[in-house]
């Protein structure tokens, strides 16, 4: 069985990637909440850890960062409130980077982050990392694509969790990753594997 051709090389859209210094950074959902308890996720530490990488790297190369955070109100995992549903201290805002409060998986629905990206005079290519893969990076990614972004998500900067499939059986949190990280590369965004990979 050989691979299908990606719908991007199917209706030519260009894959060539962004230079991080000229791009705007979205930071998505590094929370506590994904550390410990209910909602932690497999590979989160290593993932937090280039997440940090990848944020020291893009202030070092002038980006714009905007931080995003899911609220989901008081007594939850997400609550912003408390520290659980607070960013984490490695990648926290700095003065001058907007944090953008979101309630759904996709940071653009019913939130400011395209006025905010406006306001920071943004282009087009935004880099995202950030919690869940299969969720709101996903949906991220696609949001951006269809306002016309061009999204690249490192993917060492995202982590997921197991879940149990329809028919019962265990979606192991890698083989989600990985599905997910090829959804993304299939039509929304580019995807590059380490921090690395992107040239400042």
């Amino acid at each position: 069985m050989s691979a299908s051709t990606p719908l991007r090389d199917v209706i030519g859209l260009d894959s060539t990637l962004p230079r991080l210094g000229e791009s705007t950074l979205v930071m998505i959902d590094f929370q506590n909440t994904y550390r410990r308890g209910v909602m932690a996720l497999e590979g989160v530490e290593p993932a937090l850890a280039a997440g940090a990488r990848l944020l020291a790297a893009a202030r070092s190369a002038g980006a714009r960062v905007v931080h995003i955070v899911n609220d989901g109100g008081e007594g939850t995992p997400y609550d912003i409130r408390a520290e659980i549903g607070a960013i984490s201290p490695e990648v926290a805002p700095i003065d001058g980077e907007p944090v953008v409060v979101k309630q759904f998986p996709d940071a653009f629905h019913r939130t400011d982050l395209e006025k905010t990206l406006r306001d920071l005079g943004a282009g087009l290519d935004l880099v995202l990392a950030g919690f869940m893969t299969h969720m709101c990076v996903t949906f991220t990614a696609q949001g951006a694509f269809h306002l016309g972004y061009r999204p690249t998500v490192v993917a060492e900067a995202t982590a997921t969790r197991s879940l149990t499939a329809p028919d019962g059986g265990l979606v192991p949190a890698a083989d989600l990753q990985r599905a997910s990280l090829t959804t993304i590369t299939d039509l929304f965004g580019v995807v590059v594997p380490t921090v690395d990979h992107l040239a400042v």
